[in-house]
Formats: C-alpha cells, sequence, structure tokens
C-alpha cells in the first residue's frame, strides 16, 4: 500500500507542505507556486511500484494538473494587468469577468468536478490504495479551500449560479457513471466525482457545512480505502471468492460503502443533511432535488452489491465470534463503530445548529 522508504516520507512531507503553503498565501504566484509543489511532491508517490498502469496514470495526473496549472497562472497574469496586485482576494471585483473565470476554471480541472471529470477514474484505476485515498481527499483540500475564498470575497450571481449547476452535474454524473462499473477503483472514483458536487454547493452554501460535509468524507474515505487495503481486492469478482476468514472485513467495506453512500443513520448521511439543511436556507430547491437524485444512484448500486455480495458469502452474525481477530480486522471493526456511533451522535448534536 504505501513503501516505508524515507523518500516516500520525504516526498509526502513535501506534498503537504505544497499544499499548506498555498493556502496560507495570500498572493497568486504564492498559491500556484503551492499546488505545484505538491504535485512534485505527489507524482513520485504514485509511481513508486514501476509499474506500468501507475505510469499510466501519473502521465495523465500531470497533463491534467498542469492544464489546470496553466489556467490559474493565466488567470492571475490577467488580474495582475487589470489591478496591479497580486494580492489573491482584495482586488476580485476588476477580475471576475475573465480572470476570476480562469483562476475559477484551472481550480475546477485541478478538482475534477464536473465538466472536467473525464481525467479522474481512468487515473484512480492504476493506483496503489494509498495513492487513490491520497488522490480522493488531500489533493481536493488546496482547490476547495481556495475556491472558497474566492467565493467569500466576491458574491457575484452569475458564478455562484454556475457553481451551483456544475455542482449538480457533478452528483448526477458520480451516480450515472458509478452503474456500469465493475472495478472498485472506478466506482469509488465517481462516487468522489458525486462528493465533490455535494462540497461545491457546500461552497457556495455555507463555509461551516463545506467543512463538516468534507471531514467527514475525508474520514469515511479512510476507513473504506483501509478495507480495501485488508481485504486487497482489485474488482468486485474478487469479493464473491473471499475465504471465510475475511467475512467480517467483507461486510465490514459494505458498511463502510453504504456509509459512503449516505445511508441514514450511518456517518455519511449526517454530512449531507448539513448540507441540506443549510442549501434550504438559501431556497436552492432545484438543485438539491439533482444531489438528492444523484446521490440516490450512487446509493442504489451501493445497496445492490450490499446485498448481492451478502447474499453469495452467507455471512451469519452468530459464527463472526468464531473467527481469528487479526490486528487488521480489529481496524476495521473500529471503522464500522465508528460510522455507526459517529452518526447516532451527530442525529443528536448537529440539529442544535442545523434546524
Amino acid at each position: 500500500m504505501f513503501s516505508g522508504l524515507p523518500f516516500s516520507y520525504m516526498f509526502l512531507i513535501v506534498m503537504f507542505f505544497g499544499t499548506m503553503f498555498s493556502l496560507s498565501s495570500s498572493h497568486w504566484l504564492g498559491i500556484w507556486a503551492g499546488l505545484e509543489i505538491n504535485l512534485i511532491g505527489f507524482l513520485p508517490l504514485l509511481v513508486y511500484q514501476k509499474s506500468m498502469l501507475e505510469s499510466e496514470s501519473a502521465v495523465k495526473y500531470f497533463i491534467v494538473q498542469a492544464l489546470g496549472s496553466s489556467f490559474l497562472i493565466f488567470g492571475s497574469l490577467f488580474s495582475y494587468s487589470l489591478s496591479f496586485s497580486w494580492e489573491s482576494f482584495s482586488h476580485l471585483d476588476s477580475l471576475v469577468p475573465t480572470g476570476g473565470a480562469f483562476l475559477a476554471l484551472g481550480l475546477l480541472v485541478k478538482m475534477g468536478v464536473f465538466p472536467f471529470h473525464f481525467w479522474f477514474p481512468s487515473v484512480m484505476a492504476g493506483l496503489s490504495w494509498f495513492s487513490c485515498f491520497l488522490l480522493a481527499t488531500w489533493q481536493k483540500v488546496a482547490p476547495a479551500f481556495l475556491m472558497l475564498g474566492i467565493l467569500n470575497a466576491n458574491l457575484l450571481y452569475l458564478i455562484l449560479f454556475s457553481f451551483y449547476l456544475l455542482s449538480a452535474g457533478s452528483s448526477l454524473i458520480g451516480g450515472l457513471g458509478g452503474m456500469n462499473q465493475t472495478q472498485i477503483r472506478a466506482l469509488l472514483a465517481y462516487s468522489s466525482i458525486g462528493h465533490m458536487g455535494w462540497i461545491l454547493f457546500a461552497i457556495c452554501s455555507g463555509e461551516s457545512s463545506m467543512k463538516i460535509y468534507f471531514s467527514i468524507y475525508v474520514l469515511i474515505s479512510f476507513c473504506v480505502f483501509f478495507s480495501l487495503w485488508v481485504l486487497d481486492s482489485g474488482n468486485f469478482k474478487n469479493l464473491g471468492s473471499l475465504s471465510k476468514g475475511t467475512q467480517k472485513s467483507t461486510l465490514g467495506f459494505m458498511v463502510m460503502l453504504l456509509s459512503l453512500g449516505g445511508l441514514p443513520p450511518l456517518l455519511g448521511f449526517i454530512s449531507k443533511w448539513a448540507v441540506i439543511s443549510t442549501g434550504v436556507s438559501f431556497n436552492s430547491w432545484g438543485i438539491l432535488f439533482f444531489l438528492i437524485l444523484g446521490s440516490l444512484m450512487s446509493l442504489f448500486y451501493y445497496l445492490s452489491l450490499f446485498f448481492s455480495e451478502i447474499l453469495s458469502l452467507k455471512v451469519s452474525l452468530i459464527n463472526f465470534s468464531e473467527e481469528g481477530s487479526s490486528l487488521k480486522t480489529l481496524a476495521v471493526n473500529l471503522g464500522v463503530t465508528l460510522n455507526f456511533l459517529g452518526g447516532i451522535l451527530l442525529v443528536l448534536f448537529l440539529p442544535v445548529k442545523f434546524i
């Protein structure tokens, strides 16, 4: 899953430093430089196994990120030509028609939001589980929070409405794209595209709901990818032929997949509830309809997979105590418990803020 060699930790530190440098910078050149440092640290982590699939995914990812960075630097240069300032969020009034559009375009390409989502499933299909986790979570942090800064600094209705449409399109693509998938990595990639739609809608609606949704999404994604590393399965056919000793891990993965889809009362439902509660206060009923429709399509094939795998495995809850409990199995059980108890506890405490 992850190489324990010293250079791997060095590249991880470079990747985290690039993201934090980008988020803490007040100039667009600094933001662009931080994103490039993040890219330099992330690319070697993609190819450490030296397989053809990883090399292909790394080249695709590099080309797409270079395209997004070119839009970003072009937008910042255009805004500098109008305002004579590199300040990131202080002179957005002059860059809204042109420079601001290119800045947002570059961030959307880096996030993999509809209609710039085509690269994401093919890139994730060739990566290891650890690289998939970083691609689906940490690599979204800087573009998402920079997009939040753009919308907080300037409330132009046309940009806000376009982001609403893109969020609805991402949720629908995430639901429709996962219908025909047999590979777990491609399925989780389309699930991530759908979640990016929810995050983009939360960015437009409220900062607090966006932070809640993103935090819960990262937590559930960690549980899902860790359980997949325990199972070490590349496609759904391998899940049906697992030995009896891994029934507990398989059931845990299915429960966490349902939580990722947003089935109540699991933890993933709470994040969607927070976003819906915030969106209702803005009267965004039409966009919420398409967001929920995309989530329902995702939940449909998650439930279909859940019931088919449970029936094929003939899982017996009574016989779980007879299985050996390894450290990995205990970690998967901890993730399942976290999804159940986290959802129930947040149901009790979140209404104070959102209802």
